[in-house]
């Protein structure tokens, strides 16, 4: 399966297509709320349209605002879901320029534009994170906790107790093998990662 990818920020494309003029603007968005706040931020209100359409995992929404029905909305997400993209909102407007498109015509120039867009736009690889818990005797602690950047750990939380401290820590997915065999190695085979 191939690495997905978000975009690094926001990204914008001006054309015009038969006097009509489009604007493409695409951001990353982590959730649904942040999907349509940029959306509803994006929005021009002396538009003719403002057509969307957002993919967050499994999620994803999409409107044509009130162009014909699958003529705006649905060819912006094909060109995230074209483009491996994910994590991703894009908004596409539109001030009509007094050519009709017709419906391949603007599913052309709303598909067209976002996929454009998005070519254009910079992007990072989605690393899959995943939470652990360590526990960890005090005599191995500061060692453990220098290795941590070796596999891009980052200590959410600690709490300790007579003999040690259990470390909460977020890394990718990937780098929770070699984690695991550091803490054997480190506590002669008497502690463990734990996977939340």
């Amino acid at each position: 399966m191939s690495v997905l990818h978000t975009l690094q920020g926001r990204a914008i494309l001006q054309q015009e297509i038969r006097k009509s003029r489009f604007i493409a603007m695409a951001a990353p968005a982590s959730d649904p709320e942040q999907a349509l706040a940029f959306i509803e931020d994006s929005r021009n209100i002396e538009a003719t349209h403002n057509c969307w359409a957002y993919r967050i995992g499994q999620q994803y929404r999409f409107s044509d605002d009130g162009e014909p029905g699958g003529t705006a909305g649905r060819p912006i997400l094909q060109a995230i879901e074209g483009q491996g993209l994910d994590r991703v909102a894009v908004v596409v407007t539109r001030w009509y320029g007094g050519i009709k498109l017709g419906a391949g015509g603007l599913a052309r120039a709303y598909g067209g534009c976002a996929a454009e867009c998005l070519r254009r736009a910079d992007r990072v690889p989605i690393i899959d994170q995943v939470d652990v818990h360590v526990f960890c005797e005090f005599p191995w602690l500061e060692i453990l906790r220098t290795r941590l950047r070796d596999f891009s750990a980052s200590q959410l939380a600690e709490r300790f107790d007579a003999s040690g401290a259990d470390l909460h820590l977020r890394l990718p997915r990937d780098c929770v093998p070699a984690l695991s065999e550091l803490v054997r190695d480190l506590s002669r085979g008497h502690s463990q990662v734990r996977v939340d």
